[in-house]
């Protein structure tokens, strides 16, 4: 190639676009299960992830995942939370603890897929008892 701008846009260009969930998440994905299929996760690519999983798997699932504010994307079972990046907030932290709710009762039977991606340790904000939120916030 003659242009090496025009060559290294078409890299960067490539190079996003193996990393979309839609081309890089479905070859990846377990089968469903016999049991609950519970999704998960936190992340600014979390509800795109979960968007894929949901075209992928056709047995019923449920779950919820936290996204920064203003990356919700459309889900039938997946619940998509929105909460701040890189701040976190009362959003979140209501559901990091609504999250825990899906992993109670699980057996043997059931499947657990966690999606998490870049910004996922701000979204998903469940500080240990001796820690305040607000100190949370301040790290």
């Amino acid at each position: 190639m003659d242009d090496p701008v025009k060559f290294l846009k078409s890299l960067f260009e490539a190079a996003v676009k193996a990393a979309l969930p839609q081309e890089c998440l479905p070859a990846h994905l377990p089968k469903p299960s016999e049991g609950r299929s519970i999704v998960i996760g936190a992340g600014k690519a979390s509800a795109a992830m979960a968007e894929v999983v949901e075209r992928h798997w056709t047995k019923p699932m449920e779950g919820l995942v936290i996204t920064r504010y203003g990356f919700h994307r459309p889900c039938n079972y997946i619940e998509i939370v929105q909460a701040s990046h890189p701040i976190p907030d009362e959003a979140g932290l209501t559901a990091a603890g609504r999250m825990l709710g899906y992993l109670e009762g699980l057996n043997e039977d059931d499947l657990v897929l966690c999606l998490i991606s870049g910004g996922g340790s701000a979204l998903l904000t469940l500080p240990a008892d001796n820690i305040a939120f607000k100190d949370k916030q301040m790290v």
